[in-house]
């Protein structure tokens, strides 16, 4: 069976005021099937198998086929608003608390999101104090779906500013929340719940620092988090970044838009101090982040076998990663300096950074053929302005991060660079382009070092960039 059945036809023009809003939908159809839900898990019989009241983990075909419908149908406004008047909410409210049915809170937690993409509806069901937090709650459910369904709702209130601060607070007061989201990141294998979780977590956020700190420092107490029977389990003691870091493994390859969600979200923990030391303080010293980050740089994105407009699909993942590698880079100590320095992973990723600027530079002059040709076209503009808006913000986090490790260069380093083929006059003078003159410092200590790899390719770099000699 189809997960959501097409919505039936109605019969509801043969009947004068029976149809839903401008919809052909019937009132008395939808009337059948919600009352119908409330016998489920309030039946008036007892289940002639003996089991307990709002025991039973199936729903028949046809009551499955038929809610399934009115999933559906609730994306329509009208409908909505009149699951709305018959207090469809509390109906789904007695469903959360009675029945043992995870397809059945699945379903009634989408119409309840599906509801929830209309503004008004959508504060009747934020201001709801018993309802959101019952909400929050299915957080800690062991059901993937249910789970996805949650974290859909969460999101779509949290993307309406008149309610979002609302939610934001909600779970700022609910520990049991970071518990849950963190258990569902570092152990779930369902990428599409872990893409719909990461985006809750990027949006909370985005939306409050205050949250976003307590997150960082959180992981000293323990509480209640996912069951699969009535009674508490106690969960590990989580951390944030390891979490963030298994969730990213795991939709890496699967899932480009949820890769994206996740390096955002580590970007976003280093725009304060406590994120930058909760990544390189962590009991591997931030090994596990760098060497993910670093794989995905190197060996992932934005290859020599890629075209150049690639950068431009993979701009913003890019600039994440890159500002993170930044951070890290700019807090470790000397010692760890030296330690890098005198590793085989430091020139490769010079060699991609320098790759992603000569690929932006192709974007650019692209970007330009594509004004001139629909020059009378302001949307087409526009977009252009949009997109070199995003290509500049990769391109300076990718010449700071650049500029302080040619810093770092040495003479043993620069001749394994040359070897490797990640230095050349090509490589070299695309760098120097795009770094100076803001970065003059930097290329001037590493032309100073290149000078006693290669005298040769020093002159003539000086010789194409005057400013330097005349410095030296």
């Amino acid at each position: 069976m189809d997960r959501n059945p097409s919505p039936p036809c109605s019969d509801a023009e043969e009947e004068e005021g029976d149809a839903v809003g401008n919809t052909v939908y019937s009132k008395h159809w939808l009337f059948s099937v919600l009352t119908r839900l409330i016998e489920v898990i309030a039946p008036a019989e007892p289940d002639p198998a003996g089991s307990p009241e709002g025991a039973r983990t199936e729903l028949d075909e046809e009551m499955e086929n038929d809610i399934c419908k009115v999933w559906d149908m609730s994306m329509d406004e009208d409908v909505a608003l009149f699951l709305q008047e018959f207090n469809a909410p509390d109906i789904f409210m007695g469903v959360f608390a009675k029945s043992k049915c995870p397809r059945l809170t699945e379903i009634c937690v989408g119409i309840l999101g599906n509801m929830a993409c209309f503004q008004d509806i959508c504060m009747s069901i934020s201001k709801d104090e018993n309802l959101g937090q019952v909400l929050l709650q299915r957080l800690c459910d062991s059901d993937s779906p249910t789970l996805l369904e949650t974290s859909r709702l969460l999101l779509t209130c949290l993307s309406q500013p008149e309610v979002a601060n609302v939610w934001v607070e909600r779970i700022r007061e609910n520990p049991s929340v970071y518990d849950c989201v963190c258990f569902i990141m570092s152990s779930s294998t369902n990428v599409e719940l872990l893409v719909k979780v990461g985006e809750v977590v990027d949006k909370l956020f985005d939306l409050d620092e205050e949250l976003m700190l307590n997150w960082i420092k959180n992981g000293t107490c323990r509480s209640v988090g996912p069951s699969v029977d009535d009674s508490p389990e106690e969960l590990p003691d989580f951390k944030i970044v390891p979490c963030i870091l298994e969730a990213a493994k795991q939709v890496r390859s699967d899932n480009p838009e949820g890769l994206d969600v996740y390096m955002h979200i580590l970007q976003l923990l280093t725009t304060v101090d406590e994120g930058i030391q909760a990544i390189v303080q962590a009991p591997d010293g931030g090994k596990e982040t760098w060497s993910l980050l670093y794989d995905l740089v190197c060996q992932e994105l934005c290859q020599p076998d890629d075209p150049p407009i690639i950068v431009q699909e993979q701009k913003t993942v890019l600039a994440s990663i890159l500002s993170v590698l930044s951070a890290m880079f700019a807090s470790q100590t000397e010692q760890e300096y030296t330690r890098m320095r005198k590793s085989k992973l430091y020139m490769p990723l010079i060699g991609s950074l320098i790759r992603i600027l000569q690929y932006m530079e192709g974007c650019g002059k692209r970007a330009v053929d594509n004004s001139k040709e629909s020059e009378q076209e302001e949307t087409g503009r526009t977009d252009v302005n949009e997109e070199d808006f995003h290509l500049k913000i990769l391109k300076d986090i990718c010449c700071e991060l650049l500029s302080n490790m040619l810093q770092e260069l040495t003479k043993e380093n620069t001749l394994e660079g040359l070897h490797q083929g990640h230095l050349n006059e090509q490589t070299c003078s695309c760098a120097f382009q795009n770094l100076l003159p803001l970065y003059f410092a930097s290329v001037e200590s590493f032309l100073e070092v290149l000078r006693e790899a290669d005298q040769t390719l020093a002159d003539s770099l000086e010789k194409r960039f005057p400013s330097l000699k005349v410095h030296t």
